[in-house]
């Protein structure tokens, strides 16, 4: 699961391993051994994987299954914006149904 995770994480960014690799500053072989579920990474790298895609270490093992948004640094009012956006998505997508 963390491997498949890293790889959906990466791709959905358009990052290459090479990429991600410069960004956590590790090796290409590192990514690929991570994607290829032939090594994990250590504990102090999981967190810097998670912090580097934002997400929770939780959700990169596969234990949390929601998405999270940060909003640090935005204003309040642009976080209500951004909460007026996710509500519409989720009206859109009840229309769908």
């Amino acid at each position: 699961m963390l491997n498949e995770n890293i790889r959906a994480l990466r791709q959905v960014r358009h990052l290459s391993q090479v990429e991600l690799a410069k960004g956590l500053h590790v090796s290409k072989q590192c990514i690929s051994n991570w994607e290829n579920d032939n090594i994990l990474p250590s504990v102090e790298m999981l967190v810097r994987i998670a912090t580097f895609f934002n997400v929770s270490t939780d959700a990169l093992l596969g234990i949390e299954n929601h998405n999270t948004v940060s909003v640090e640094g935005l204003t309040d009012v642009q976080i209500d914006h951004v909460k007026l956006l996710i509500e519409d998505l989720r009206g859109r997508e009840r229309e769908m149904i």
